[in-house]
């Protein structure tokens, strides 16, 4: 028994190890070192209108690409933008540098939402690798039930406390599935955007915000996110708001 645990284990360690992340397609290589040439000469505007177009008609992209839109919107004082593509970039390469700096940013400008801790980064590598934690805890569970059924059929008894473990194992991979949440948020995206009490324009007025602000989004009614505002319930209309991923 304890010679097949091993050999599990040891399949395990091998399938984490070595089971490729998810790949994410390139750019066609002609786009991408045009995109790259103007950005090398400063061209910006130009540079900055093929990586969108790269990024958003062809689904390609990466990280570089990333960090240099972000590069342009910040010296074009669009801290909404800059904020935008550093999170996109964070995302699929979390990194406490890039936390960092999207920190500064924050501090030098006055943004509020950009408060991170070391469970922040936890949580966002969590996210990132979801789907081999979940295939990884799904396969276990599988080649337990297997051994259970095999041992069951040569007559052997499992204990009470095994059988809980195993139901809590299982309950737990179903609460990963379906109540694990990290939370959904937003960038301002405009100037001069009321913030309301309720989702009504004649609502109570509660602030004025300016772009750049991360609001964590709470949910929807219509026209108008829930947002978390200074720690109040508050509500702003979808078109001001750039959704993250």
């Amino acid at each position: 028994m304890q010679s097949l645990w091993f050999k599990i284990s040891l399949f395990l360690i091998i399938f984490l190890t070595g089971y490729p992340e998810s790949a994410y397609s390139q750019a066609d290589n002609n786009a991408l070192q045009k995109a790259d040439a103007l950005f090398n000469k400063q061209e910006y505007t130009d540079a900055f209108v093929m990586y969108a177009h790269i990024l958003e008609k062809e689904q390609h992209y990466s990280p570089q690409m990333l960090l240099k839109m972000a590069y342009i919107k910040e010296g074009l004082r669009d801290y909404t933008g800059a904020m935008y593509y550093l999170h996109l970039f964070y995302v699929k390469q979390p990194s406490r540098s890039v936390l960092k700096k999207m920190e500064e940013l924050a501090q030098a400008h006055r943004l509020s939402g950009y408060e991170y801790s070391d469970l922040h980064f936890f949580e966002t590598q969590f996210s990132k690798h979801y789907m081999r934690i979940l295939e990884l805890m799904l396969i276990a569970a599988v080649i337990t039930v297997t051994i259970m059924v095999i041992n069951w059929r040569k007559g052997h008894r499992f204990s009470s406390t095994f059988k809980v473990g195993f139901v809590l194992y299982l309950l737990f991979i179903l609460y990963y599935v379906n109540f694990l949440n990290l939370g959904d948020a937003g960038i301002i995206r405009n100037d001069q955007v009321a913030i309301m009490s309720a989702p009504s324009a004649g609502s109570s007025w509660l602030a004025t915000a300016s772009q750049g602000h991360k609001v964590p989004i709470r949910g929807e009614q219509d026209i108008w996110y829930e947002i978390r505002w200074k720690g109040e319930v508050a509500y702003i209309r979808k078109a001001n708001v750039l959704e993250l991923p």
